[in-house]
């Protein structure tokens, strides 16, 4: 909120009305929903749930209380993601009328008349068939979802989180299609970074909210729960560094196009608010390497020791401690990004940004160098859990086998 009113003080900002920054806001936690869960529970949840030691199957009970919230948050994101996207397209309408206020925007023949309306002139297709497609696959992704909430749909779990993942992801990358054509090839990098952007974050930051709910069923767990939990963190980590990875390159392409100098930063309305989402992210970036060299190295030592309880303790009140932690920093990120309005170079009257072979080679070698340092982070953090002592100790985590051959599945 301080960003918002130095933002507002600063000449040449305009702030965005209030609708707008609680549509744009829900628009992207209904992302996170849906993409950041869908996601993570195809890349780290589901083949944990799955894994499998010599055919035996140790946890069953375990493995039906985290498919059954798995499912419920899953359900709960289709609707959180129907009904931010409805704000969303009755903000787009009313951002596309001529003063209309946003509570008439949100009349249904309103919104159809917006679909249907004709192409503009010099535009390949209408925009509101673009916004037609979008919504009609984001409803299609929240039906898909919700159909959670009915107990005989869990049972088909696996195949409607991964029917609903390609839809979410849809959701985003179709609303990215231009109505008109690029007027270069930089504002083709723009569309195609941006969804980077915007995908990378919501994987990250709803699957951290994912893991953080299914953290809270600790209390309905056995002992032998930290082994489990143990492999969730180990694989999610994996994702969230690959996500952090294209967040950086992407929002430094977005950044240089949109601020043309370092003081801009704290001289322009828009540098202030893209500061304080900087803070954020490097908060968020901070919390994640407490995991990676501080939690994820005791947990191997723990495991190699088979102290079970000292391994439950820290997947479970540790960890999900400092990702409750990050969660609350992606809240701050999600509330500041529509405040990010404008650019930089147009409130101090730089030049526009334009690329060059020296550009984009500056790029591929900043995306070497960060690849080399993430493969770096994840063997220092190797290194710090302190050599194996035995061979078991190098062995995959030993983990439930699939609940679906437990009775106990079929209460999930």
């Amino acid at each position: 909120m301080t960003a918002a009113l130095l933002a507002a003080n600063t000449a040449g900002y305009t702030m965005p009305p209030l609708w707008r920054i609680l549509t744009k806001s829900g628009y992207f936690l209904g992302l996170c929903a849906a993409i950041g869960a869908t996601v993570t529970y195809a890349t780290t949840v589901r083949p944990a749930l799955r894994a499998r030691t010599d055919g035996v199957d140790r946890a069953a009970a375990d493995v039906a209380v985290l498919r059954q919230r798995s499912a419920r948050y899953l359900a709960w994101s289709g609707v959180v993601l129907l009904v931010t996207g409805y704000l969303q397209l009755a903000a787009r309408l009313a951002r596309a009328g001529k003063g209309m206020p946003f509570a008439d925007a949100l009349a249904p023949d309103r919104i159809w008349h917006f679909l249907r309306a004709p192409a503009a002139p010099g535009a390949w297709l209408p925009q509101g068939t673009v916004y037609l497609v979008q919504n009609a696959v984001l409803a299609l992704t929240a039906a898909t979802l919700t159909a959670l909430f009915a107990p005989a749909a869990r049972r088909h779990l696996d195949t409607l989180a991964r029917t609903a993942l390609p839809l979410a992801l849809a959701t985003t990358l179709i609303a990215a299609v231009p109505a008109t054509r690029p007027k270069n090839a930089d504002s083709v990098t723009d569309l195609v970074l941006d969804q980077v952007h915007i995908v990378s974050g919501t994987v990250w930051l709803g699957g951290l909210a994912l893991l953080a709910a299914l953290a809270g069923t600790r209390g309905r767990l056995g002992a032998g729960a930290g082994l489990l939990w143990a492999e969730l963190w180990r694989r999610f980590s994996l994702v969230a560094m690959v996500c952090v990875g294209a967040v950086v390159l992407s929002g430094l392409w977005l950044s240089w196009r949109h601020v043309g100098a370092v003081d801009q930063l704290w001289t322009t309305g828009y540098g202030v608010v893209l500061l304080v989402k900087l803070l954020l992210v490097l908060g968020l970036v901070a919390a994640g390497a407490v995991n990676q060299f501080w939690l994820m190295p005791r947990i191997v030592r723990a495991r190699r020791a088979d102290d079970t309880s000292s391994l439950l303790h820290l997947t479970l009140r540790h960890f999900p401690r400092v990702v409750w932690g990050e969660v609350a920093l992606g809240v701050g990120v999600l509330a500041v990004l529509p405040l990010l309005a404008g650019s930089a170079r147009s409130e101090a009257h730089s030049p526009q940004a334009a690329s060059s072979a020296a550009v984009f080679s500056a790029g591929a070698a900043l995306a070497l160098a960060l690849a080399v340092s993430l493969y770096a982070t994840a063997k220092a953090s190797d290194a710090l859990a302190g050599p194996a002592t035995a061979d078991a100790a190098t062995a995959p985590v030993p983990l439930p086998a699939p609940a679906a051959e437990h009775p106990s599945r079929s209460k999930a």
